[in-house]
């Protein structure tokens, strides 16, 4: 059999273990061990098949689908045959449903969440806003564009290069960030997902920065900025005789300005507002996000220094410096400052915190000038007029049974790296400025999406000695593969420009990109491959996502649901109880080692979140993006703790967030269309792990584990009457 037609009319080549694969996973289901059985059947249908169409048409994907049918029925594989059945008609309804989303059918494995992703916001329309291309057709658009870079090198083979790349994306093994996605091949073709602007201390800089931003986010990127070179509020203007109006003023202009620029039509725009710890205006930032209403299209934090610790660990004061000229203005006591900066982490999570001098201590070109800001999520320190094009690995493609596919991570790993690298060549920069630094640089970040769930499925705890091991093998092995392709890519094509001076040279290493690793949060790239954010824990078993303008899309983990079936747990009512608590631990019927692996982010005390974090740092040449998750009656003292902790292990910048500290989070447990749980039920799914260690230290003696006080109950809580501790037990 040479042929087969698909069901738009098609004809493409006929693929036996195509059949084998759909036996299989329906033997599967219903507890099948054995897949020669499933290769067996396909055998015979292929002979069968030959017989049925000698000298005749080619038989039509349903013809063959009713033969596989008939044949397990005479074989007596009937709960396969059932299966097998079922799955068709499912099949055929979720092409109902794509036919209803797109106007079109797809045979890629792509859920109704990942189709209704990609109508929305990466698809082609026309002019009347009708869906013009498949997600096959994106994939292709996207491969044979970045493939084009080819014709640069001598070495370079485009056509093969274009399918390596489409095999690569619509294999879901790995996913370019968003601007790639959506504006390969065409007019617009800006492909980076990250971008630093300066903000000089000048009005013609400021807004030459905020003209810059624009054309960045008009094109699909994100944007950082440093505010710490303008000076404080009421400081002095010579050209004028008057005074200025600040940093945080001028951070205004450019949230209003986002507001009102659309991003390609797609998304808005975000950014990332710094201000160094020694600012004169320090105070002021730390809290002007506290409303909870200004400023919403930034992400704020403050960029801490090493001296700023040392006084924080000593109980002294340091200095506020005026960057007009360097000179101190005044002291504050360090603790002083540090507690307003939990006090607002607690309230809603902003601002968040970057150690400005343990990125640039990890700087490989710092003679290009030094690291002020970062991307919007944090994951991308960045130069003045740096950017950096993003891409991740989905570790669900390497999985092997119960063990890794080393092999085919590798291969994975050296595909993406050319890819992001040639992505660099065919980018269309939004001003000539970036072209040129980003060029010099040539910075790639490869990342990872589906960390949470590769350790479900090796039935790892993320909390866990294990946990750590696997961090450790997993981003290792990528740093040093990503390394070894982008060496072998400068042998062919040559190092990055600024290569000389870089900490590469001193090192002899001739390579490719200055950077090549990045851990970023994979937010919409990890709902088209259906795979967990980054190296985040998943968030919730079952929980419902607020995306793209308020759209709710339901999630529930497809991993759970298998090990609920094959350990014989499964009922629908357990699945609407999961839906409405997000978390299993608290729920009867479910074997306490099943509780142990599918931990989802309020189980895992927030000392293992960053204890992660902190681990992966260590392979990532940028930095990680990561939220280290509280729950909603945690203190002060326990976001202290994580930062402290985050500053040892050498992170380079740190973001929390309290559940519930806001009214429209992007993740909800128990929550449809605005309908919360209770408060009884919401008390159940409180980090269980947390309580536990919680507890335990309260039953010692029943004293405070921070300050030896003695502990006082307070409707059902602990609680400390010297210090911010406290503890409290599930309801």
């Amino acid at each position: 059999m040479k042929k087969i037609i698909k069901r738009d009319g098609s004809v493409t080549d006929f693929n036996r273990e195509k059949i084998t694969e759909a036996i299989w996973k329906a033997a599967e289901s219903v507890g099948g061990q054995d897949r020669t059985i499933a290769e067996n059947i396909s055998i015979e249908i292929e002979k069968l098949l030959n017989i049925l169409f000698k000298g005749k048409s080619n038989p039509t994907v349903e013809q063959v689908q009713d033969l596989v049918e008939n044949m397990l029925i005479e074989r007596k594989h009937a709960k396969t045959a059932k299966a097998y059945i079922l799955y068709r008609q499912k099949r055929s309804e979720i092409r109902e449903q794509q036919k209803a989303i797109m106007g079109k059918t797809t045979s890629l494995p792509l859920s109704l969440n990942a189709l209704q992703v990609l109508e929305r916001r990466y698809l082609l329309k026309d002019e009347n806003g009708k869906i013009k291309e498949s997600p096959e057709d994106m994939f292709r658009r996207v491969a044979k564009n970045i493939a084009t870079a080819e014709k640069n090198y001598k070495t370079g083979n485009q056509e093969e290069t274009e399918e390596k790349f489409y095999k690569l994306m619509t294999n879901l093994e790995f996913l370019p960030n968003s601007p790639t996605l959506m504006n390969a091949g065409t007019d617009i073709q800006q492909l980076s997902a990250c971008f630093v602007l300066p903000v000089g201390d000048s009005m013609e800089e400021i807004f030459e920065a905020v003209k810059n931003a624009a054309l960045i986010h008009k094109s699909g990127g994100g944007t950082g900025f440093s505010f710490s070179r303008l000076r404080p509020r009421n400081d002095c203007v010579k050209s004028t005789t008057g005074v200025s109006s600040g940093p945080l003023s001028f951070m205004r202009v450019f949230d209003i300005a986002t507001d009102v620029i659309k991003q390609g039509g797609k998304r808005r725009g975000a950014n990332m507002g710094i201000l160094r710890i020694d600012h004169p205006d320090i105070l002021d930032f730390i809290t002007m996000k506290s409303d909870m209403v200004t400023l919403t299209n930034f992400n704020i934090s403050v960029a801490i220094t090493d001296k700023f610790m040392e006084a924080l660990e000593k109980g002294t004061e340091y200095e506020l410096c005026n960057p007009r000229n360097g000179q101190p203005i005044r002291t504050l006591p360090a603790r002083h400052v540090f507690d307003l900066i939990l006090d607002m982490a607690w309230k809603n999570g902003d601002p968040g915190v970057i150690f400005i001098d343990t990125m640039n201590k990890a700087d490989k070109i710092p003679h290009t000038g030094p690291i002020e800001s970062t991307n919007p999520c944090g994951e991308q320190p960045l130069k003045a007029y740096e950017s950096c094009n993003l891409g991740s690995v989905n570790l669900n493609k390497i999985v092997a049974g119960d063990d890794i596919d080393w092999d085919k991570f590798r291969e994975i790993i050296h595909t993406s790296v050319h890819f992001l690298d040639n992505v660099i060549d065919m980018n269309n920069f939004p001003i000539p400025k970036i072209a040129e630094v980003s060029r010099n640089s040539r910075k790639i970040g490869l990342g990872i999406m589906g960390f949470a769930d590769l350790l479900y499925r090796l039935d790892i705890p993320y909390n866990s000695e294990e946990g750590m091991k696997m961090t450790e093998k997993i981003l290792g092995f990528m740093r040093d593969e990503a390394e070894n392709k982008s060496v072998e890519l400068a042998e062919k094509r040559g190092v990055f420009p600024t290569w000389k001076g870089s900490s590469y040279e001193k090192k002899g290493i001739k390579i490719r990109n200055a950077c090549q690793t990045t851990i970023a949060p994979t937010g919409t790239i990890g709902m088209i491959a259906e795979a967990s954010g980054g190296i985040e824990p998943n968030f919730a078993i079952s929980y419902i996502k607020n995306v793209m303008d308020g759209t709710e899309l339901i999630y529930t983990n497809k991993y759970f649901e298998k090990v609920a079936r094959e350990k014989g747990f499964y009922s629908e009512d357990l699945m609407r109880e999961i839906a409405r608590l997000g978390s299993i631990q608290d729920i009867e019927g479910i074997p306490e080692s099943t509780k142990k692996v599918f931990v989802t982010a309020q189980d895992i005390t927030p000392e293992w979140h960053v204890e992660i974090q902190g681990l992966a740092q260590k392979y990532i040449d940028s930095a990680v993006s990561k939220t280290v998750n509280f729950p909603h009656y945690a203190t002060t003292k326990d976001i202290e703790k994580s930062y402290i902790m985050a500053y040892k292990m050498g992170c380079k910048g740190i973001t929390v967030y309290r559940d519930g500290s806001r009214d429209n989070q992007v993740l909800n447990i128990g929550e449809v269309k605005g309908k919360k749980i209770s408060e009884r039920e919401h008390q159940t799914i409180k980090t269980s792990t947390y309580i536990a260690q919680s507890k335990a230290e309260v039953k010692k003696e029943g004293k405070c584990p921070d300050c030896g006080s003695k502990l006082i109950m307070n409707e059902g809580c602990m609680h400390c009457p010297q210090c911010s501790y406290s503890a409290c037990s599930v309801a």
